[in-house]
């Protein structure tokens, strides 16, 4: 870029040049670039020409500077396209973890207010009491201490009491619903489970070669009874898969009437019942009877996460189960999860010292403002391009494309501009839910929030135009 004299659009040749620097050193780390003397140098233009490029660049997030230091490239993502055939999700999950992806499609309530500093507090406390050298093994299905800790949250009468040994502990959500599918030996087998429902169970189920029928349930949340009764006489059901309180990913509930009316149906048939029970603590006014209270305890099995309410630092999964006690000790024998002892002691301290319950009046707290701010933003930016549930609870929004749309190059678009959404067919194994999407509210950045749904709207209105 050797010229006579510098023209009044230098800047942009700057520009394109120090892009085409960045994208050549495919920086994945801090890499130092060039300084404004070296620059003005090396391209004969003035260094105000050349510091007015970088500040574009930064403001484009390509670039960062650190007084008396210089500029660095900032990480830029490569976009995994969608290429024909493609797995939808599998394309999601690489994009969502690439560095600088704003991702518009998590389900990560915790995210808001985390209780990672006093989980690992407590673990420091603990590892004093605790030398590394006289700590005991893991046991094979979970720390007995918080295996205690959620047998006494998990009861509620009497009748509806849980034991220690009733409770397994996993290393994850998805270790624990792999066994949990071993352990009913459901290859081959029916199971309903309500829909949208939540894709890593639809996916273990379809590679276990179960097959699942989908229940959809109106956007009001209740559950179609006459519907439910026609299948389960009609059809040799193994399973039904519910959620506890709060149904996902459209995050709402069933009024009390028709959750009653559910159980007393299963219970007169005798079915077996999975209920997944991940966010009945996320649920906004709390107060509704979760299926456990309303069901026969010994044909229910409950399955959850504590990562949903406490964060990234307790991603564990756990089962209760009254039954099925030597073939669910003996799995998790198989599997052999390596858990920290001090980790789970610290996560069970935070139940019996109340402090997820006070963490929990403040997160959902978090999570309904949340909600409320989106609604108000969807409603400014997107209300002529899509309709969507109120939520409540948890930490996404459900919503349907007002006009046809196809969601799969809305997808594309967006990843283009480094934005991840999660198209609604991924909530269904039939292909239902072509024209819906599941979006995540919980942005701890109100720019992201906006910048997001700003992109999401242009790339509606040029797929429905």
């Amino acid at each position: 870029m050797k010229v006579g004299r510098e023209t009044d659009f230098a800047y942009q040749a700057v520009y394109r040049y120090l892009t085409n620097l960045i994208n050549e050193l495919g920086a994945d780390a801090k890499v130092r670039l060039p300084s404004l003397r070296q620059l003005s140098e090396r391209l004969s233009v003035s260094i105000s020409t050349i510091q007015y490029a970088y500040s574009l660049l930064e403001k484009e997030g390509r670039v960062y500077s650190i007084a008396k230091s210089g500029y660095y490239a900032s990480p830029v993502p490569c976009v995994a396209d969608l290429g024909d055939g493609e797995d939808l999700l599998e394309t999601l999950y690489v994009n969502a973890r690439r560095p600088g992806m704003l991702v518009l499609s998590d389900d990560e309530p915790a995210s808001l207010q985390p209780l990672d500093s006093p989980l690992l507090l407590l673990e420091r406390e603990l590892l004093r009491q605790y030398p590394r050298a006289s700590q005991l093994t893991s046991q094979p299905w979970g720390e007995q201490e918080l295996r205690t800790a959620l047998a006494a949250r998990y009861t509620s009468s009497p009748a509806r009491c849980w034991n220690a040994d009733d409770v397994y502990i996993g290393a994850d959500l998805r270790g624990v619903l792999e066994i949990l599918i071993a352990v009913l030996a459901l290859k081959g087998a029916t199971v309903l489970m309500e829909s949208p429902g939540d894709w890593t169970v639809l996916r273990l189920l379809q590679a276990a070669d179960v097959q699942v029928i989908e229940l959809p349930s109106p956007a009001g949340g209740d559950m179609d009874v006459e519907q439910l009764e026609r299948l389960l006489a009609s059809e040799t059901v193994s399973l039904v898969v519910l959620s506890s309180v709060l149904s996902m990913p459209r995050g709402t509930r069933a009024s009390e009437g028709n959750r009653r009316a559910v159980a007393r149906l299963l219970e007169r048939y005798g079915t077996w019942v999975l209920e997944n029970d991940s966010y009945t603590d996320l649920v906004f006014e709390p107060g509704s009877t979760p299926f456990r209270d309303l069901l026969d305890p010994d044909r229910l099995i409950v399955y959850s996460t504590f990562e949903k309410t406490i964060g990234a630092e307790a991603p564990y999964g756990y089962v209760l189960s009254r039954q099925l006690t030597l073939t669910l000790q003996r799995h998790f024998l198989l599997r052999a999860f390596r858990l920290s002892p001090i980790r789970q002691k610290a996560i069970a301290r935070l139940y019996s010292n109340g402090r997820i319950d006070q963490h929990l009046l403040v997160l959902r707290r978090l999570l309904r403002e949340s909600a409320a701010s989106t609604s108000q933003l969807l409603r400014e930016r997107v209300s002529d391009c899509l309709q969507w549930v109120e939520p409540e609870g948890g930490a996404t929004v459900w919503a349907r494309t007002s006009r046809p749309a196809d969601m799969r190059r809305v997808f594309q678009r967006l990843l283009a501009r480094r934005i991840v959404i999660a198209p609604g067919e991924l909530f269904s194994i039939q292909g239902m839910y072509g024209q819906h999407l599941r979006l995540t509210h919980a942005f701890s950045s109100v720019d992201d929030r906006q910048a997001a749904l700003s992109a999401l709207a242009d790339a509606l209105k040029l797929e429905q135009s």
